[in-house]
């Protein structure tokens, strides 16, 4: 399976055109100017030394802030000419290549503190350079300017040398994945196959060394880094999630890479584990703020949920991988959860701010209970900030919203899939597929294709009935067809969800889906207090305009008997109350309020 590259596909219209304009004409400019503000862009200079501002002060991951910003910058750059980012990328670019040492080494924590490289598996070296790597790749694709990418093939060059050739590094595989998945990137860009070996080199070692460095900060265990066996012998997702994400996408580059079925089954089962136990139904990972991190089976809590937006982001990494390596829609459907929703919530309506974490449910009133004591129980912020101290979730979706076309078609030997609905055109071997569709708004979609392979198009598991006007073959969640032409209709009924009886939290709740996007309630349009009405499952529901590009719905819900009494004795008496819901990626962009996407069943 191979996939059509997002520079191949327009999105024209709908409602991802609004949200890569937005990211084009907003967002782009307002993660610069916050990253300017707090210095990102001035630490790469080095320049920085003891007496100047505290504040300025580089941290070991900033370097991977940037880089994630020129490489969404460089997307942007593919289809518009903007050039007061550009030249700002073209600044950053000349900053990093002047102040890299002779071996080519680049991280301006260390050049500037001199500390001593390569020592310590937690300072996230080699994270920064797998995203400078995918930044220099992206940059100079887009603009012809390859500086910068013929110094991370010299910083490379130098990784290989001292973690393969002379073993002298003093730890054997990166703290903080991601390295890995930028080595089979830029080995598909330069065709120099050492960069794919370098890959498999920490794939293969992860979990089965011993150095001394390998240790990661005091509070952490093998767990926390997907440490604690070869990952071959991985059934679970464990630890960081974003760490255990960015690493299975690696494992699945490199099963694909070197035909490894050992490391793909490894894959296949931590998806079904995450799919199956780990997930939460906005496509959310990571349900701990403790490591940021999976949990066991079925611990999803809501009002806790950690469920960082890059967990996400990364969730559809993989997903995307999994089924280029299978062609199983499973890996589709899981990608379109997360990219409707977990991932989405991430970034404010208006592009300018976002949420590191992504909780399911909000209550304000019990967010600060703990006044006796200085250490309060820890809550999700309630408003999303245009830049936090450690900065990843802003650039990642200045990154990832204009690459989205990434995930919408694939093709093989005879047959192109469309796996993701939007309103695109795209070249396919040369020849033109369009896609005219309102989706998710509704769930009409018309496709022309004017090439001679078959097309086979996705069948959302959400979805339990559609018509196509042509023939077709359905088979593993695609129906197939052979017209040049088709008209699709997925119908798209208000749906009321249950959890697995254990997710505990969620026992005699229901969360509100219409087509693949999660609905939540919140206090400001609702009179009642969100936390306290009851769902009837047979509920009707009606569509409202919405202000978040898409309908809103609105029901009868139920309060239940009430009294001034602290307890007393239970009845059947209710009172209607109207409930109004929104998509889950839009709470929190009208002022703090009460949250919930799991709502109490009548």
């Amino acid at each position: 399976m191979k996939n059509i590259d997002f520079r191949k596909v327009n999105i024209n219209d709908g409602f991802w055109k609004a949200k890569q304009d937005m990211c084009k004409e907003v967002t782009a400019k307002a993660v610069f100017d916050r990253f300017t503000d707090t210095y990102r862009f001035a630490a790469l200079k080095c320049t920085w030394k003891e007496g100047d501002e505290e504040k300025a002060k580089p941290h070991f991951f900033w370097d991977s802030d940037v880089a994630k910003w020129i490489e969404g910058v460089a997307y942007i750059l593919e289809r518009y000419p903007m050039p007061e980012l550009e030249a700002a990328c073209d600044e950053a670019i000349d900053d990093i290549v002047k102040n890299a040492d002779e071996n080519g080494y680049f991280n301006s924590y260390f050049l500037i503190f001199s500390e001593k490289k390569f020592s310590n598996r937690d300072r996230h070296e080699l994270y920064c350079l797998g995203h400078l790597i995918e930044a220099a790749i992206a940059y100079k694709r887009a603009t012809g300017k390859d500086k910068l990418l013929r110094a991370m093939c010299k910083y490379t060059d130098y990784v290989i040398k001292v973690f393969k050739e002379e073993n002298s590094a003093g730890f054997a595989t990166p703290g903080h994945p991601e390295l890995e998945l930028a080595l089979i990137k830029l080995y598909k860009e330069t065709g120099e196959k050492k960069y794919a070996d370098l890959s498999k080199h920490f794939i293969d070692l992860h979990g089965a060394n011993d150095k001394d460095g390998d240790r990661l900060w005091w509070a952490a265990n093998g767990n926390y880094n997907q440490d604690e066996m070869p990952l071959r012998a991985r059934s679970t997702a464990d630890g960081h999630a974003v760490r255990a994400l960015y690493l299975l996408s690696g494992m699945a580059d490199v099963a694909a890479e070197y035909n490894d079925k050992e490391l793909l089954d490894a894959c296949k089962r931590c998806f079904d584990n995450i799919a199956s136990s780990r997930m939460y139904i906005t496509g959310g990972v990571g349900s701990s703020p403790h490591g940021e991190a999976f949990t066991v089976d079925y611990d999803l809590p809501n009002r806790t949920a950690y469920t960082e937006t890059c967990a996400a982001i990364a969730l559809v990494f993989f997903c995307h991988r999994m089924f280029e390596a299978t062609g199983e829609a499973k890996y589709q459907d899981v990608l379109e959860r997360a990219l409707y929703n977990g991932v989405l919530s991430g970034i404010s309506m208006d592009g300018k701010s976002f949420f590191y974490e992504n909780p399911l449910a909000i209550d304000l009133t019990f967010n600060d209970v703990d006044k006796a004591v200085t250490e309060k129980r820890r809550y999700p912020i309630t408003q999303r900030l245009e830049v936090f101290g450690c900065s990843c979730c802003p650039p990642n979706m200045v990154r990832f919203i204009p690459s989205v076309g990434n995930y919408v078609f694939s093709e093989d030997e005879d047959t192109v899939y469309i796996n993701q609905y939007m309103g695109c055109e795209a070249e396919v071997g040369g020849e033109t597929v369009r896609v005219k569709t309102a989706y998710p708004a509704d769930g009409a979609v018309k496709v022309e294709y004017t090439g001679g392979k078959k097309l086979a198009i996705r069948i959302p598991y959400w979805c339990k009935s559609f018509s196509l006007n042509c023939e077709y073959e359905l088979k593993n969640g695609y129906a197939y067809i052979n017209s040049d032409k088709a008209e699709l209709n997925l119908d798209m009924p208000v749906r009321v969800i249950a959890a697995n009886r254990r997710v505990h939290e969620n026992t005699g709740r229901v969360a509100v889906m219409r087509g693949p996007v999660v609905y939540c309630a919140e206090g400001v349009d609702n009179k009642a207090n969100v936390h306290s009405v009851l769902l009837d499952i047979s509920a009707k529901f009606t569509l409202g305009e919405g202000e978040f590009l898409l309908p809103e719905l609105k029901t009868v819900a139920y309060l239940p008997k009430v009294s001034d009494e602290l307890y007393f004795e239970a009845g059947d008496e209710f009172t209607e109350t109207p409930l109004t819901l929104i998509p889950y990626y839009a709470f929190a962009n009208r002022g703090e309020s009460d949250m919930i996407v799991w709502i109490p069943k009548k």
